[in-house]
């Protein structure tokens, strides 16, 4: 009897991470032929997160180059992974997310009529401009996929306003937090030595991230200019920025914050390091998806740097606070929980609404249910 196959796809370190767990469970089940394929999109930081999964992946499709451009990203994913799809053929394809791999690997597997099955499915922030070009992305993965796979149930509700079968949608979990449960450890140590070198028990960490193209610019700007004004304001606080590798990045966060007190800039983390210092941080700072997913799972409030969230959720919970990109704004939003306990506690041990790390089972669960009933 012929297996069913599986292509998983994927092209961003963010993506890698959530999509490995998925991958490991798939793979484990030798009912069904499971293919991974990379596009690259991110090279050095999706090698990093293949290797410490121990994915090989059967399709490398290393399209990145420097300054790429949408219009690039986009036109070399829809020709080479057609390829792949020609070569291949696979009963369904698993994208992930909201990037221009998942959309583009969506529409190829629609030209070829291969169903879709979309993993983080359903984050809306209702401003297609705003996180660009994700929020389209998503919307238009939402209507080419055959399955939709959300993290909570208000993901859920996105879809069906917008008329999607509620048969096709299976409330998960995030698989961000299956991927948490196996890299954060006791006792770690990190491969970035200037984490080690960190007094965990006397400094309060922050971990900050910021790098989202809307945020390039004069918000980041005032995001570093609020970093500085914190260090100086608490004398026992460490900021830790692994800082991401495009230019437009470190040509504004470097000069402002480069060799300054308390301030420690490092390269991009690999996943485990990443992890294992946000158990160990006292609360982070960023415009990232997924650490507003993760950090909550580690008991450590988030402060957003952005204007609007896909992960209301968060918020209503009480884990995660919209900071916003004003700088006043987020030095009092800082301050507040640095100086008194009471809000701390109550974001640190709010519920984490992202699952029980149990989303990959789920999926693989779906997915034969998919396959069985259309036999």
């Amino acid at each position: 009897m012929k297996k069913n196959k599986v292509l998983i796809v994927y092209g961003t370190r963010p993506d890698a991470i959530k999509m490995a767990p998925v991958v490991i469970e798939f793979k484990k089940d030798s009912a069904i032929e499971t293919v991974v394929c990379t596009t690259a999109q991110h090279r050095e930081t999706i090698d990093m997160v293949n290797d410490i999964f121990g994915i090989k992946p059967d399709f490398d499709l290393d399209i990145m180059k420097q300054s790429q451009t949408l219009e690039y990203i986009t036109s070399s994913i829809m020709e080479k992974f057609s390829k792949v799809l020609d070569t291949e053929k696979p009963d369904m394809v698993l994208v992930h997310g909201d990037t221009a791999t998942c959309l583009i690997c969506s529409l190829a597997s629609f030209y070829k009529k291969i169903p879709v099955g979309h993993v983080e499915a359903g984050l809306r922030t209702h401003d297609i401009y705003s996180p660009f070009p994700e929020e389209m992305n998503r919307k238009l993965v939402g209507n080419i996929a055959s399955l939709h796979f959300c993290p909570t149930e208000s993901n859920r509700t996105n879809l069906l306003k917008e008329n999607v079968p509620d048969s096709c949608i299976f409330v998960t979990g995030n698989t961000a937090i299956d991927a948490l449960n196996t890299t954060v450890g006791t006792d770690y140590e990190f491969n970035c030595s200037e984490l080690n070198a960190i007094d965990y028990n006397d400094k309060r960490v922050i971990l900050l991230t910021a790098h989202r193209r809307e945020n390039l610019g004069a918000p980041l700007v005032d995001i570093c200019e609020a970093v500085l004004d914190i260090t100086e304001k608490f004398k026992d606080v460490v900021f830790v920025y692994p800082v991401h590798p495009n230019p437009a990045v470190q040509n504004t966060v470097r000069p402002i914050l480069f060799g300054k007190n308390r301030i420690i800039l490092t390269d991009m983390l690999d996943v485990r390091d990443l992890h294992n210092l946000m158990k160990r941080a006292y609360m982070v700072m960023t415009d990232s998806g997924g650490l507003q997913e993760e950090a909550p799972a580690l008991g450590k409030p988030v402060l957003v740097l952005r204007k609007e969230t896909e992960r209301p959720e968060a918020v209503e919970m009480g884990t995660v606070k919209l900071s916003g990109i004003c700088k006043e704004n987020i030095i009092a939003d800082a301050s507040e929980l640095l100086s008194g306990k009471d809000l701390y506690m109550k974001m640190a041990t709010a519920v984490n609404p992202y699952g029980d790390g149990h989303a990959s089972e789920r999926i693989h669960a779906a997915v034969l249910e998919y396959f069985s009933r259309s036999t």
